[in-house]
């Protein structure tokens, strides 16, 4: 268990409220009632005080979560966008307004993080139906991450199990779209990042494991030529710059010999080639990191689990185990306690773009 701290010395996390319609609420108010979380992190919702509070309703609990005060140092406490009401919406249902708001919360943690009023973000879970309902031009976290804070450089997604870690050549695009992606520079970009972004979570020298994109790893050809023609030189490249890299090794046994301790991440060549290989591992404690940014973004790696929605029987443990690890890597960074002038600063700059600015 992490030790304690007093609240100045803890790290700040903005945490944005995710899809109303899914168990975002329900997991929120779960995690406002754990010790651990709150020993190791002082957090600042961002969403719609009444969804907090029928989400309450709902587990039989009250919530007493004073509003987010620059001159107050608590705990938790609250940015009220007041931007949904729990009367409009169905649980279980994608809509545009429940994709709007998860946007907007979003956004405004984004901001306050860049403003220097939060060490990191987390969020509960996101719809990206419903946040393409509210911006059809939506893609993902990264595209949206991008367009807010202004970044030049595109981060990356990484799944997070434990001390196990899983890294992507590509993310989200068509299966039908991954092969012609599949480039030499491209797979040894995301070595390299994979490895700086180990470096900058504590790893000394991480232990990476390519996956390969075909059956066998192409089989000498017999079953595709990337793996020899575009994977194998960038691990070789990779290897003379000094990273700890092994590959293209076969996918179907490559997550057994890491999960086994023989590497500490995978780097997958597409979305679901690492997905359901983490998920079957830990579903419950999967966490999806985001990195390459001035601070860590951190969100369970489940979804909003509509078909459960509204039962109150939603599981917590991967949400609490991204904010620990959120805490956890924003506390390796220099940590410097923002005054009350400046706090007032960052949630003024948070707060004062409408959310089409965004867009």
């Amino acid at each position: 268990m992490l030790t304690s701290e007093t609240p100045s010395e803890k790290p700040t996390i903005a945490l944005a409220l995710g899809d109303a319609a899914g168990i975002g609420g329900e997991l929120a108010v779960k995690i406002l009632s754990d010790e651990e979380v709150l020993e190791s992190a002082r957090l600042v919702l961002i969403g719609d005080r009444r969804q907090l509070e029928a989400a309450a309703a709902l587990l039989g609990t009250e919530i007493d979560l004073p509003d987010c005060d620059p001159d107050a140092d608590v705990p938790a406490s609250l940015m009220d966008l007041a931007n949904i009401d729990p009367a409009d919406v169905t649980p279980g249902e994608a809509s545009k307004l429940t994709g709007a708001a998860a946007l907007e919360n979003f956004a405004t943690a984004l901001r306050l993080c860049a403003a220097g009023g939060a060490d990191a973000v987390a969020f509960t879970p996101f719809n990206k139906y419903a946040m393409r309902l509210a911006r059809p031009d939506y893609v993902d976290e990264i595209g949206f991450i991008n367009a807010v804070t202004g970044a030049t450089k595109d981060g990356r997604e990484f799944n997070v199990l434990d001390e196990f870690w899983n890294a992507r050549v590509t993310s989200h695009i068509p299966l039908s779209e991954v092969a012609g992606k599949i480039k030499e520079q491209r797979v040894l970009d995301s070595i390299e990042l994979t490895d700086q972004t180990m470096r900058n979570a504590g790893f000394t020298r991480p232990r990476i494991a390519v996956a390969a994109i075909n059956p066998h790893a192409g089989d000498g050809g017999n079953f595709g030529h990337e793996d020899d023609r575009e994977i194998a030189p960038a691990v070789q490249r990779a290897k003379e710059k000094q990273i700890s890299v092994e590959g293209p090794l076969p996918s179907d046994t490559v997550y057994l010999r890491a999960h086994k301790g023989e590497f500490d991440a995978v780097l997958s060549m597409y979305h679901d080639q690492g997905q359901i290989a983490m998920k079957l591992i830990g579903f419950d404690r999967g966490v999806t990191l985001i990195g390459g940014y001035p601070f860590w973004i951190a969100t369970p790696a489940h979804g909003t689990a509509y078909d459960i929605a509204g039962q109150g029987i939603a599981n917590p443990n991967a949400t609490k185990r991204a904010l620990l690890l959120a805490a956890k890597l924003a506390r390796q960074g220099d940590l410097v306690p923002a005054d009350a002038a400046s706090r007032a600063s960052a949630i003024a700059t948070a707060t004062a773009e409408d959310f089409t600015a965004a867009r």
